[in-house]
């Protein structure tokens, strides 16, 4: 992505500093874990007590089953190499993942994992959640698409900061009655109101990866799950730890 973008994004969270609608959060790491190196992380979920993770890259893409406390993974399967792997959820006993530039959705088995179809998907893939009943899709703008199980479009929901749209909606989360969305190239996680898209809260993640373990390979924050428990996590691309966090109120 262009400076110029990735400057403009920022600024958009700067210039809003003082907004009076907008709840701003920073964190607390309560827990940390191993986290694979290796993994570009696209979505990141618990299900029935188990955590999965989803992997890009072209030629690396993945699907794994993770044990939190030791970061080994406990099964997985290879995307094929002309595919590049984005957001995943599991809904109604199916595991869905989105892929970036190939307009193809996949539909597996959530037990056993085994595929069971591609369906055509009109438009980039980037997250990907559910707030039990439907599939909540985000493309890189600052649209979030609510599908029905057959992956077929509901509605489309404007997401908007101050009454400015918000771009870059990344990997995304369905908590508390909120969807959250990482916003690419950036530390910052935004809360989002599912009825009107408005931005309700923003969570500034700085500093959660500490310099000392970041390396050339080290890429952005990307990867929120919540567990049955209420426990929130987050992680990066590529990065080494995996975080339990709570927020609390910026000064």
């Amino acid at each position: 992505m262009k400076a110029l973008q990735i400057a403009t994004i920022l600024a958009a969270f700067s210039l809003n500093a003082c907004s009076q609608e907008v709840r701003d959060y920073t964190i607390d790491v309560l827990e940390e874990y191993p986290h694979a190196t290796d993994a570009y992380t696209q979505g990141l979920f618990f299900n029935d007590g188990r955590l999965y993770e989803s992997t890009g890259q072209y030629g690396e893409s993945s699907f794994r089953e993770l044990d939190l406390q030791t970061g080994k993974i406990l099964n997985s399967f290879k995307i094929s190499n002309e595919y590049f792997a984005e957001g995943s959820v599991m809904l109604n006993g199916k595991l869905y993942m989105l892929t970036w530039e190939s307009r193809v959705a996949f539909i597996y088995d959530a037990q056993t994992l085994k595929y069971e179809k591609a369906v055509r998907f009109p438009r980039q893939g980037w997250g990907l959640t559910t707030d039990g009943s439907q599939l909540i899709a985000s493309d890189g703008s600052s649209l979030l698409y609510f599908l029905d199980p057959d992956l077929k479009l509901k509605k489309r929901l404007n997401v908007t900061l101050d009454g400015q749209p918000v771009r870059y909606l990344n990997e995304l989360e369905w908590i508390d009655g909120r969807i959250w969305a990482n916003v690419y190239t950036t530390d910052y996680i935004l809360i989002i109101n599912p009825k009107d898209g408005k931005v309700e809260g923003r969570i500034d993640c700085t500093g959660l990866l500490p310099d000392e373990l970041r390396t050339p390979d080290t890429d952005v924050l990307n990867g929120i799950a919540i567990d049955a428990t209420g426990n929130i996590y987050l992680t990066g691309k590529n990065w080494p730890k995996m975080y339990r966090i709570a927020l609390k109120p910026a000064r």
